[in-house]
């Protein structure tokens, strides 16, 4: 038993800033999205529904609830244009509405604390079937003030199958929590399928994925992917990047 303390050195913690945001198109291959300024969280849903009976409340059910994003940028990739219902006929020659494609996207925010800044850790956002909504274009005439015209994009997302839950459509991984289980190499592992190596191209990992990818990386393995045993013959645990 401990008695309950408040704004403990170091657990004094805060969310900040959003960079590595990575487009992926049938989530095979990341395509990095330059110029993101915001990425917000928009959940609906999840609303109280009362049924009675007998002159009492019965129970109370609650609605499916739904994950919408929005997305403010000061440019956006090539690829992304068939997310927007536009199409290249030829180079420089594109068309509007025509129909929209899905998407992934992930995004790294930071884990701030009182003693390490904005160094204390960060998490990685995975968004899985995404697919935008049209939205206004704003075009002003240059003036005294300098400034450029962000693109701001709604939203709305598909969830997918995860084994033994809900299905979901976002997926967030947090180094902290990681670290504190010796699992960084692990983590290391996760971050190379999203961001790619100079082999492998960048993907989107399902949740099913993301466990074989920690799984696989926890260990020392020979150039042949098998296990390295100790004298015991238990698998070695990988500290590369502790």
């Amino acid at each position: 038993m401990a008695k309950l303390a408040w704004d403990k050195t170091g657990e004094r913690l805060y969310e900040t800033g959003v960079d590595r945001v990575v487009l992926y198109k049938s989530r095979t291959k990341g395509i990095a999205w330059n110029g993101v300024t915001a990425i917000n969280e928009n959940p609906s849903g999840a609303e109280p529904t009362s049924l009675w009976a007998n002159n009492g409340k019965y129970v109370t059910l609650m609605s499916a609830e739904e994950l919408g994003l929005t997305i403010e940028a000061y440019t956006y990739p090539d690829n992304f244009l068939k997310c927007l219902g536009e199409e290249e006929l030829s180079p420089g020659v594109t068309i509007g509405q025509q129909d929209r494609e899905h998407f992934g996207i992930s995004y790294r925010t930071f884990i701030g604390n009182d003693e390490s800044g904005n160094n204390h850790g960060y998490k990685l956002h995975l968004i899985y079937d995404c697919l935008t909504s049209p939205t206004e274009k704003g075009h002003n005439t240059v003036n005294d003030s300098p400034d450029v015209s962000p693109f701001s994009w709604e939203v709305s997302t598909t969830p997918v199958s995860v084994e033994g839950h809900k299905s979901t459509a976002m997926l967030t991984i947090d180094s902290t929590k990681f670290k504190n289980a010796g699992l960084m190499n692990a983590l290391r592992g996760i971050e190379e399928a999203l961001y790619g190596t100079e082999k492998v191209n960048a993907w989107l990992p399902l949740f099913s994925e993301i466990e074989e990818l920690i799984e696989f990386h926890r260990y020392i393995r020979d150039s042949a992917g098998n296990l390295l045993m100790d004298s015991m013959g238990n698998p070695l645990l990988s500290s590369v990047y502790e």
